[in-house]
């Protein structure tokens, strides 16, 4: 079973950075990149750096409707 990620403990910032995300996420830093990698995750990369879009990844989830 997957970890279920708050969005609400989240930091208000446009972007985090790996490993900070997978700290608050409660997960792995190898998970999350294969998350990313597996396109799960919206990131911006910057030189060679690559960023989670907290934004956008809180935009798309509140766009989504969840059924529970």
């Amino acid at each position: 079973m997957e970890p279920q990620l708050d969005l609400s403990q989240l930091p208000n910032v446009p972007v985090m950075s790996r490993e900070r995300f997978a700290e608050l996420a409660g997960i792995e830093v190898g998970v999350l990149n294969g998350w990313i990698t597996k396109g799960y995750l919206p990131v911006i990369e910057f030189g060679r750096y690559r960023l989670v879009n907290v934004a956008l990844l809180t935009k798309i989830a509140l766009d989504r409707e969840f059924t529970l």
